[in-house]
């Protein structure tokens, strides 16, 4: 039977101490505690009563109990302890058995407790102290209570034991590990005891130890941890253990083959926290990484200060070392040498990280043009508006490059999985560092920028929108991936070839808009126009689309891409095909036609192209496609009606990515049935930029119930 460690105040009964009686309120932390009076029966026939103060005159403590027995009865339903004391006994007595053998068990085990931290707070010989460990870790694994403290307890007695004697063998570490392992199966380590097996994992990295006993701690910590930010030395350990994994003799296959197991056989991973778990893991790992060794070689200023022509600030405090790199000590006797010479080629040297950078006048000039601005400049900016440098050129030392690299590894490793890639594009989504670092911190974050264009890669071909959605940035004013491996962006190193295939697949889904387009004309129009010269498709088809929903107004710049287009095969084919487009458009749009047009039932998205190309359609005010076939691609010819006012969608397969079409083109559309439809909160929302509908059927579709408000 399994019982409840009882708590300060859970215990209440009367007590009897022979051969005086007294009432007692009775610690249960460091005493026993609140003893609530009963009425009891001796064996001897004296009668026990509560007396007017209910309480004796002094507490019991753990440590004055010599031993605790049950008493019992024949022939009397009595469920009473015996608690021997110097100078007598105290008996309680309980309502039932069960609650007696609660007290019971209660009682022994923080007896015990009291008794083992006694013993291993003055440690003499480590034999005996290895046997008392073990001894613990069995009552510990043994006893019948249930309750979190009951293995916690001897952890943290551990813990304090390891923390106030620094003296021992390597040895003795390992046998006090193989003792607790028991304990550590379901519970997570105190955090001085995560500082413990830290420091074993750099000493001892292919230690039997680190692959027997802390595989399965790490692979719980991963599971079942909710938040490392209140408690990051089990994340710290967790990198620790990562590394020592990487330092045995297969190196990044041992590493592969411990994320495989902690994502499991299947093709859905069980449990939810591992990928958050590990993600924070690598990024926390990369940053501290790069942290450091900014922080150990100089005071360097921020980003604001960079952009303000500032290029050393004396008095900046470096941020606590992570212990993740060991940098040379020389460093800082080198930062006068780099003081003195900003406009000369400079080589900075150490056992981790070499840095060449070449300054020139030009840059200084355009940071001090700055100075005056007060807001805090964005990490691209500052790294492509105002670099301070003009030929950059990092190398990593072999052992830097092991360690950076491995939790890079770890995350192409990630994105190699179909079930965890939406989670992994949602939380790399926000570029997960700060943007007001130092200058060199920027340029490594520039290389590990490179170093991730596989995840983005895998990010940009994955079909689902839930996935490429994410290479966008998280909000107005922010930059995404998007931005940073576009054309002349911090990451771009392919000439654009990233960039192409990330708007290929946008275009694809449901980003075939004006609002997509505008702000590629807006923004990256240039990049979008040098490709279309190289020939690429995707960047022709933009071109093209913008010139067909008018989103250019500057005819020079019309003409421009026009150029453009006919400088390519590809390009002057597609600009041709657009022409035709035009003419039979102007020739659709022509006043004339019915006004009112319903399609046969099981009509598909062909028929209805080829029928609206056989005639004008410029009147055309009310159309039905009620229980067609149609979906959502025959937007595109929908949009070409200028004077359709009611569209009737019922029981089709029109969904979110053509109302998204819908509500930027048709903009004198009044009346609108999709009942029956596909469509998602997400389609829908996009009506409400439609000010002249004014009757929506929205029945039997997943419609919820704020989206419904929202659009009222």
């Amino acid at each position: 039977m399994r019982y409840k460690l009882l708590q300060e105040g859970d215990i209440q009964v009367c007590v009897i101490r022979h051969p005086r009686t007294f009432l007692s309120k009775i610690l249960t932390s460091k005493f026993l505690r609140r003893w609530e009076p009963h009425h009891l029966t001796l064996a001897d026939n004296s009668v026990a009563s509560a007396t007017p103060t209910g309480y004796m005159e002094n507490s019991i403590s753990y440590s004055a109990i010599e031993d605790v027995q049950l008493l019992s009865w024949e022939n009397a339903p009595k469920y009473c302890l015996q608690l021997t004391i110097p100078g007598g006994t105290v008996l309680l007595q309980a309502a039932n058995s069960y609650l007696r053998d609660q007290w019971f068990h209660s009682l022994q085990w923080k007896k015990k407790i009291y008794k083992y931290k006694k013993v291993l707070s003055n440690p003499s010989r480590w034999e005996v102290v290895l046997k008392e460990i073990r001894t613990l870790v069995d009552m510990a694994l043994t006893s019948p209570l249930q309750d979190d403290s009951i293995h916690q307890a001897p952890l943290e007695i551990v813990s304090k034991l390891l923390s106030e004697n620094n003296n021992l063998t390597t040895q003795d570490h390992e046998s006090i590990i193989v003792a607790i392992a028991p304990l550590l199966e379901n519970n997570h380590p105190p955090p001085d005891l995560c500082e413990f097996f830290c420091k074993h994992c750099r000493e001892r990295p292919r230690s039997m130890v680190v692959i027997e006993v802390f595989t399965p701690v790490v692979q719980r910590i991963l599971k079942h941890n909710m938040d490392f930010g209140k408690c990051p030395r089990l994340r710290l350990f967790t990198q620790e253990y990562i590394l020592s994994l990487n330092e045995l003799n297969a190196g990044m296959e041992v590493v592969k083959k411990f994320i495989h197991s902690m994502h499991g056989p299947t093709g859905q991973c069980p449990h939810p926290r591992v990928l958050p778990n590990l993600v924070a893991v690598c990024l926390a790992a990369i940053y501290s990484c790069y942290e450091e060794f900014i922080n150990s070689r100089d005071n360097s200023p921020s980003l604001k200060e960079i952009r303000n022509g500032c290029q050393q600030q004396c008095d900046r405090k470096p941020n606590l070392p992570l212990r993740l790199l060991h940098t040379s000590p020389d460093l800082v006797s080198q930062e006068a040498t780099l003081t003195e010479s900003r406009l000369k080629p400079v080589i900075v040297t150490s056992n981790e990280i070499h840095v060449e950078v070449e300054r020139n006048n030009t840059a200084n000039q355009k940071m001090t043009a700055g100075v005056g601005n007060d807001s805090e400049p964005n990490l691209i900016d500052c790294l492509m508006v105002s670099p301070t440098c003009s030929t950059i050129s990092i190398e990593l030392s072999p052992q830097a490059d092991r360690i950076l690299g491995c939790y890079v590894e770890i995350l192409k490793m990630l994105s190699d999985y179909d079930d965890w890639r939406p989670a992994l594009a949602s939380l790399l989504q926000p570029i997960p560092f700060p943007k007001d670092n130092c200058l060199f911190l920027s340029f490594l974050l520039f290389i590990f920028f490179r170093e991730l264009k596989y995840v983005i890669q895998r990010f940009a071909e994955d079909p689902r929108q839930e996935v490429h959605s994410c290479l966008l940035s998280v909000r107005a004013g922010k930059d995404g991936w998007f931005q940073l491996y576009s054309p002349g962006g911090v990451a771009c190193d392919d000439d654009g070839e990233l960039f192409a295939s990330m708007v290929h697949i946008l275009m694809g889904s449901c980003y075939k808009t004006k609002k997509f387009l505008l702000s590629l004309a807006e923004n990256k129009l240039g990049p979008c126009m040098l490709l279309a010269l190289r020939g690429n498709q995707t960047m022709v088809e933009i071109l093209c689309l913008m010139l067909e929903y008018n989103i250019i107004d500057n005819n020079d710049t019309q003409l421009q891409i026009i150029s453009t287009l006919e400088s390519t095969d590809v390009g002057k084919r597609m600009y041709e095909q657009l022409c035709e487009r035009q003419r039979e458009l102007k020739e659709l749009q022509r006043k004339g036609g019915p006004t009112r047009l319903t399609l046969p039932s099981k009509s598909t998205d062909a028929d209805l192209a080829r029928l609206l190309s056989s005639g004008s359609f410029g009147n055309l005010e009310n159309l039905s496609l009620a229980f067609t076939n149609v979906t959502s691609a025959c937007a595109e010819h929908l949009i070409k009606l200028p004077s359709l006012k009611q569209l009737n969608l019922w029981s089709t397969q029109f969904g979110d990515a053509g109302l998204r079409l819908l509500s930027e083109h048709l903009t004198m559309l009044q009346v609108l049935n999709l009942c029956e439809t596909p469509v998602t909160d997400a389609g829908l929302l996009a009506l409400s930029s439609m000010k002249s509908l004014c009757s929506l059927n929205m029945n039997s579709t997943k419609l919820s119930a704020d989206t419904y408000e929202d659009l009222k």
